[in-house]
Formats: C-alpha cells, structure tokens, sequence
C-alpha cells in the first residue's frame, strides 16, 4: 500500500512539474528572438568602448622595438594557444554528446576567448558562448554544462601549474605583499591537492548522476578529468613561452610563467576590461628588480599586442561569420544529443 502511495505521489510530481518545464520552453522559445540580438548588440558596444581605452601608440611602438622573426615566433605561440583554448569546449560536446559539429563548437570557443580576454569573463566566457550556442540550437542545459566543463578545464590547468611552482618557491612574493613564502607554498600544495581530487572524484564517481530541475548531470569520466588537465596545462606553458621570448630570456622560464600565472588571477579578481594596467603592475612588482622598467613595460605592451589585440580582431571576424552561418543555417530542432 505504501509502495502504491510513493509511486503515485512521484507521478504526481512529474506531472506537477512537466507544465513547468513546459511553460519554461516556451518562455525561452518566445523571448529567445528579441534576447539574442540584444546580446549581440551589448558585446558589440562594450567593443566599441573597449577600444580607446587600449594603448595603441605604446603597444606598436613595443612591437617595433623587437625583430620580425621573433613577433612571428610569438604570434605563432599565441595563435596555438587560441587554438588548444577551443578545444576546452570539445571536451564539453564529449561529455554532453551534443551534435553540434566539432568546427563550429571550437569556433565558438575560439571566438568567446577573445572577446573573453578583452572584455571580460561575462561578456565572452558566458555571454558569447550562450548567444552563439542557442543560435546553434543547444538548449540552456547543455550549454551550462559545456561553459562549466570549459572554465573547470581552464583553471585545473592553472591549478596545477601554479600549485607547482608556488610550493616549488619559484615565485617570491614582494616583501610588502601580505603572504610569505611559507604561505605561498602551502596554498600551492592545496591547490595540487585539489587537482588531484577533481580526478579521484572523477573516477570514484564515474557513472552517478544528479538531477537538477529534470536535467541530468554528471562528472567526466577520470580519463577525460586527465585530458583537462593536459589540455590547460599546455595552455597556460604556451602562453608563459610567449612572454618569455618577449622578455628576451632575461628571466628564467618558471619565474615568466609565475608572473604570469600571479598576474592572471589578479587579473580576474579585479573587474577591468583585458586587464588593463594589472599586467603592467603585477610584472613591476615582482620583475622591476631584474628586467628594466622599459624593457619589462615594452615586453608586457607587446604580449597585450599580440595575445590580447590580434586575436580579438580575428575573434570579431569569426563571430560575425557564425553569426552569417547562424542566420543561413538555422536550427531544424534542440541539437542536444546525439
């Protein structure tokens, strides 16, 4: 009799809820059409007034400083970062099997980035990526688990990265900065630990699943949880090569990609646009005493110029293209599985 109960008292739930999700759908499907082009129009105008903010006459006169072969070398390491960044979203079409073609799943991916370095984590980690997603047809759900999977990959890389060389004592912290070298090692060796766990948790887990308003969600398995790791871990080591060859090898290569891992998170902690003057003052303070302020200036307006400015141009380019492919190719229905 009680078994009777409980089974009809969770079809009553399921039915309560179905109209809710129902009206949700439907909600989404109606304000969808008027929401994505406001979007559209915000990121563009946020790129508008993002661009004389940027030091232009400082950043060509740092490139000129420095010989064509070299540019290109860097260039070409930032372009291959670009590139690895867009496979983080592929990691989310495996674990979600939405059919959404890989080209254009990197292709979103490489485009939030750039407008994400530029203007921000809002307008281009999660504003783009879900404009361009439901253009594309993914349900929210989906997305939200796509854009989760790519910012968890991204920072676990950074994770273990920093976590290394700040138990290592790679980096020194300014003697006025309130945490000591104890300090800073210690929160290195956590941040390894938490690494470490996101993939036992992975592995231990494997299989279970939650559900979160009629939407299932689970972990990776522990071997995509290590191709995240791979992934970030590339990344971040190709963008500290890009600043070490821009800093002429005055410094060693674990110290460039400490700066730039320390400058990084201040970077997101603190709310401007690109960064701008956080790079600049992260690698005053914990590079003035071995690299000249020129060089070291020039060095950080240059690495702006070329991982930051370039591939925003390119960004803007690609997204008006899916945009246009958007607009010709619409969505037959929700591309949620495969």
């Amino acid at each position: 009799m009680n078994g009777n109960a409980a089974i009809a008292g969770a079809e009553t739930s399921r039915a309560q809820e179905a109209p809710t999700s129902t009206a949700a759908a439907s909600l989404w499907q109606r304000s969808r059409r008027w929401v994505l082009p406001l979007v559209g129009i915000a990121i563009l105008g946020l790129l508008l007034s993002h661009a004389h903010k940027v030091d232009w006459a400082g950043a060509w006169h740092a490139l000129q400083r420095y010989s064509p072969w070299l540019l290109v070398a860097v260039l070409g390491l930032a372009t291959a970062s670009h590139a690895l960044y867009g496979c983080f979203d592929l990691i989310g079409r495996r674990h979600t099997r939405h059919a959404l073609p890989r080209w254009r799943t990197w292709a979103i991916a490489v485009t939030s980035y750039a407008f994400n370095l530029n203007l921000g984590s809002l307008v281009g980690g999660i504003a783009m990526r879900a404009r361009l997603y439901a253009r594309a047809g993914l349900d929210e759900a989906t997305v939200a688990q796509v854009v989760g999977l790519s910012l968890a990959t991204n920072w676990l890389g950074y994770g273990l990265l920093a976590g290394g060389l700040f138990a290592a004592g790679a980096i020194a912290p300014p003697s006025r900065a309130p945490i000591g070298p104890g300090a800073l090692r210690a929160i290195g060796v956590v941040m390894i630990l938490l690494a470490v766990a996101y993939v036992v948790t992975c592995a231990v887990l494997r299989g279970r699943e939650w559900r979160v308003r009629s939407r299932r969600l689970r972990l990776p398995s522990a071997r995509l949880a290590l191709v995240q790791l791979a992934l970030s871990t590339a990344n971040w080591a190709l963008m500290g090569s890009a600043m070490y060859l821009l800093l002429g090898q005055q410094v060693p290569y674990t110290t460039t990609l400490g700066v730039l891992l320390a400058a990084s998170i201040v970077g997101v902690i603190t709310p401007i646009p690109a960064g701008l003057g956080v790079l600049e003052a992260v690698y005053l303070a914990l590079l003035s005493g071995t690299v000249k302020q020129g060089a070291l200036m020039g060095a950080v307006l240059a690495y702006r110029a070329l991982y930051y400015l370039l591939p925003l141009a390119g960004g803007v380019v690609l997204y008006l293209f899916l945009e246009r492919y958007a607009a010709s190719h619409p969505p037959a229905d929700e591309l949620t599985t495969r």
